[in-house]
């Protein structure tokens, strides 16, 4: 798989909502968000791969796990054909109003920052060796 990327304004919900409509509602909006980003060039994974998610938020606090389910679902057919292909899970939040320095920017992580607001940026690539850790 090559490289998908998109990005999806903030601020995210909880796999732990109570009310299970706005969740429901936040996986559609992460799934129409995704598909702007989809080429038809790109063939959804059918190995395995990593997900990479950065929430950049102002001010709401959320706990990093529980941002992760509602993605992870909400892209299954798209970048990848079922959740359990997903091995490895880097998930990370960063406020916006703080210092921190980004190496590597890609144009779809900079149009986030250039809209000025709260986002996820939302990463899956191949997954690292299965029979290497580091």
């Amino acid at each position: 798989m090559a490289r998908f990327e998109f990005i999806v304004d903030g601020p995210p919900v909880s796999q732990q909502a109570r009310r299970r409509a706005l969740l429901k509602a936040w996986k559609i909006t992460v799934r129409q968000e995704a598909e702007k980003y989809w080429s038809s060039e790109q063939k959804t994974a059918t190995g395995l791969v990593k997900l990479q998610i950065t929430y950049f938020y102002d001010s709401v606090k959320i706990d990093v796990d529980n941002i992760v389910k509602p993605i992870q679902d909400a892209i299954i057919g798209l970048a990848y054909v079922d959740d359990d292909q997903v091995t490895d899970v880097l998930a990370r939040k960063r406020n916006l109003s703080g210092n921190f320095k980004v190496e590597n920017m890609t144009l779809i992580l900079a149009e986030g920052f250039a809209r000025g607001n709260e986002f996820l940026h939302i990463v899956v690539i191949d997954a690292p060796d299965q029979e290497v850790l580091t």
